[in-house]
């Protein structure tokens, strides 16, 4: 039997999304192997060397990149950094896994995609909540009809977060770094929530945004600095060809004792959901993927599902989250990706992430004019 071709695998970055989102999932990935770390300033308590002594380390990227042992680059860095490392990852001859937000323009992902495919390399957006089980409940109530024909959805990543973070304390980068650089929460939550709408219904033909400040109560039409920035976005997608209105909204003033996620309606239902995936949670408690009922909803976090009888009666009723794919899935894909060297076989190839961010760009012009903007 032929032995299982592995790939080495370079991570950019040492801090929460590698050590939770990245090198555990490599670890499970048969072949992948976690062969080298770039981390510029190991400390005591937060040391790559210290942790994974067995493999090579780095404190530039040059002499990372200048490995031709490695096969793969995975960039766990802040989001202004993203484009020119993967340009230089790829210029080296790597496969490339870039951290959401992918890069702050629509311009630049469509720069990068183009240096994949001229390079002959893999270049992927790492959208993990594709693989959120809520989320593909979701799909799978769209894709057997439950609820025939969707008229609304509703996303949500709302929270109760009274006090603004700081770089000092547990917001680190995304603290100071502003939409103009890929940061900010448009970008940060926003991108989980749109690429989850790009995948349902794909380009809306019409965006509306609102920019708020909900810790001040202000509205912010246009993004001049740092005390421009909103902390909280609302957004209307809408689609002409099947009458679909899409409401996207992320905020910090929610006083609920649970958060709504979804809320999807249909001429035949509606589904309603709370909560997040639980993945995350798990993860960043010290869970592993490989443990029992790793990414499982217990039944009382189950969301509802109101169903149209024949006789005209609502029936409510629980509706089971699917069994969760995990975040481990996006990974095998991944690879699987690295192997064939088929764009088409990318988890969350680059050019959807453009077409993601153009979304992205349309609220934030509509937030600046008022208007709705076609993207």
């Amino acid at each position: 039997m032929t032995p299982q071709k592995q790939f080495n695998v370079g991570i950019v970055g040492y801090g929460l999304s590698a050590k939770v989102f990245h090198i555990p999932f490599i670890a499970l990935t048969p072949s992948l192997n976690l062969h080298s770390i770039l981390q510029r300033t190991p400390s005591p308590g937060n040391s790559a060397p210290a942790d994974h002594p067995s493999i090579t380390h780095h404190t530039t990227l040059d002499a990372l990149l200048a490995d031709a042992k490695l096969d793969i680059v995975v960039l766990c860095t802040p989001p202004n950094t993203h484009a020119p490392f993967a340009r230089a990852a790829l210029e080296a001859g790597k496969h490339v896994l870039v951290e959401k937000p992918f890069v702050p323009t629509a311009a630049e992902a469509d720069a990068l995609a183009a240096l994949a495919r001229a390079r002959g390399r893999v270049l992927c957006v790492y959208q993990n909540r594709r693989w959120d089980s809520d989320f593909l409940t979701v799909r799978r109530l769209l894709a057997e009809g439950t609820l025939g024909r969707v008229v609304e959805l509703a996303t949500h990543f709302d929270r109760l977060r009274l006090q603004a973070p700081t770089a000092a304390g547990a917001g680190g980068w995304k603290a100071g770094m502003g939409m103009a650089e890929g940061g900010g929460v448009l970008f940060d939550l926003g991108t989980h929530l749109l690429d989850q709408v790009f995948v349902l219904f794909g380009m809306p033909s019409g965006v509306y945004g609102k920019f708020v400040r909900q810790r001040e109560g202000r509205l912010v039409k246009g993004v001049e600095g740092e005390a421009d920035e909103p902390d909280s976005v609302t957004a209307v997608l809408s689609y002409e060809e099947t009458g679909v209105v899409v409401h996207v909204r992320s905020g910090v003033v929610s006083v609920e004792s649970e958060q709504v996620r979804f809320w999807v309606r249909g001429s035949k239902g509606s589904y309603h959901k709370t909560g997040l995936d639980p993945q995350e949670g798990q993860l960043r408690g010290g869970g592993k993927a490989t443990d029992a009922g790793f990414g499982r909803e217990d039944e009382s976090r189950y969301g509802r599902l109101c169903l149209l009888a024949e006789d005209g009666a609502v029936v409510d009723r629980a509706c089971p989250t699917v069994e969760p794919e995990t975040y481990l899935k996006f990974y095998e894909m991944f690879a699987k990706a690295v192997e064939s060297g088929k764009e088409e076989d990318v988890p969350v190839p680059a050019t959807q992430a453009a077409q993601v961010l153009r979304i992205i760009e349309a609220v934030k012009e509509s937030a600046k004019t008022g208007r709705e903007v076609r993207p």
